[in-house]
This record gives C-alpha cells, sequence and structure tokens, in this order.
C-alpha cells in the first residue's frame, strides 16, 4: 500500500492562500507620463515637463539651455549657475519721482523771485491808474531787483525739475521787463497814457496769469507746464 503525498498535502494550501491574497496577479501599472512645457519669465525658450505618478520632473540640462546658465559636478553635489541679471540703465521709480520734486534751496530762491516781480508789477500798475511817472529810478530798481533774485534761482537750479521752472521763471521775468519797458517809453516820449490801458493790454494779463500759474506750481512742489508762460 503506498504511502500518502505529504508535501503535496502541505504546498496545496499554500499555493491557495497564495492565489487568494494575490501574489499570482500582474503588478499594477503605472500611469503613463504626460508631457507639457516648462517656461520661465523673461526668456524665450522652453523646457519638457514629465508628468509622472502625480509629480513635476524637468532635466537640469534643459533648465540651464533655458535660462543661459551652466552646470557643474562636484562629487554628489549638481550645482546650476544663472547669469547675472542686466542692470536697468532707467531709474527706479522712487528717483524718478524724486527728479520732479523741486530742490528747497531753488524753490526759495524762485518764490522770492514771483514775490519780486508780483511788486514791479503791482507798482507799474498803480503808476499807469494814478497818473504817476514812470521813471528809470524807481522802474530800474525793480528790475534790477528782479535780476539778482533770478541769478540766485538759476544758482540754485540742480534737479530737472527746478531747471523747467527755471525756464518758465525766465520767461516771466521777460515779459515783465518788456511790458515795464513799454510803459517807460511811453512816458519818455510824452504819449498818452489812459488809466485804463491794462485793461486791453494782452501782455499784462500774460505777466499776471504766468505769475499765478508758477505760484500755484511751487505750492505743489512738482513740476507741471504753464502753457501762459510761454
Amino acid at each position: 500500500m503506498s504511502k500518502p503525498n505529504v508535501a503535496g498535502a502541505i504546498w496545496l494550501p499554500v499555493l491557495l492562500l497564495a492565489a487568494r491574497l494575490g501574489f499570482s496577479q500582474a503588478p499594477p501599472k503605472e500611469t503613463p507620463p504626460k508631457e507639457e512645457t516648462f517656461t520661465v519669465k523673461g526668456y524665450s525658450s522652453q523646457a519638457a515637463v514629465l508628468q509622472l505618478n502625480g509629480k513635476s520632473y524637468v532635466e537640469i540640462e534643459a533648465l540651464a539651455r533655458l535660462t543661459s546658465g551652466s552646470i557643474s559636478f562636484q562629487g554628489s553635489q549638481v550645482t546650476l549657475t544663472l547669469p547675472a541679471p542686466a542692470v536697468k540703465a532707467s531709474l527706479p521709480p522712487a528717483d524718478q519721482s524724486a527728479k520732479q520734486m523741486f530742490s528747497k534751496e531753488f524753490l526759495r530762491a524762485a518764490i522770492e523771485e514771483l514775490a519780486v516781480i508780483r511788486e514791479w508789477r503791482i507798482a507799474i500798475v498803480n503808476a499807469i491808474r494814478t497818473n504817476y511817472p514812470i521813471t528809470d529810478d524807481w522802474v530800474g530798481s525793480y528790475g534790477r531787483n528782479a535780476e539778482s533774485k533770478l541769478a540766485l534761482a538759476s544758482a540754485g537750479a540742480a534737479r530737472d525739475a527746478d531747471r523747467d521752472f527755471l525756464s518758465l521763471l525766465n520767461n516771466e521775468f521777460n515779459s515783465m521787463k518788456g511790458m515795464s519797458d513799454k510803459y517807460l517809453e511811453m512816458h519818455k516820449s510824452l504819449s498818452y497814457i489812459a488809466p485804463d490801458s491794462l485793461d486791453t493790454d494782452a501782455q499784462d494779463q500774460q505777466v499776471l496769469n504766468c505769475a499765478r500759474g508758477l505760484a500755484f506750481l511751487a505750492t505743489g512742489s512738482r513740476f507741471e507746464d504753464v502753457a501762459v508762460c510761454h
């Protein structure tokens, strides 16, 4: 009588258990890679991106080419060196804003010049309205004082805004001097000057309106063009 196959009796339950636990099944398939592209802002090139099991991968060699960088190897360390950023020629916004502001020394001198021109004009206006003689002595003193203050403003112009304002201030001085010289010559030639002559004098209106515009500009401490001063 033959003996029972004990080994076979032992292995059969083991195989059945392995089949039940799934040991005989093939390993699960990985999600196939998905290709996308990667770019860096400011660079025109692009690199391929691999999406693998929910993660994104970019080759460091492709990244180096994209950014015009370089790769170095030292032992187990890999170093990516990016190029230095280009230095912009333009000034930062804060500096640009500062250039449009008036310097304190210039603004003080410009305001003094406007005050002298105002007094000069008022003296001419009062003389015409009261038929007071317009002479070289007192008209000349106003002119010399205004010219001196203008020179101080010119010396203190340190910024672009100062120089732009100074250009208009020069125009105002020349307009005031032209008006003063006109009425001085009329008095010298014994020409009749009507008390209301300034009511229709376009030059006087320009002097007045330009002075108002420059005074308003000075309160803001920032340059803007005043068309009437041209």
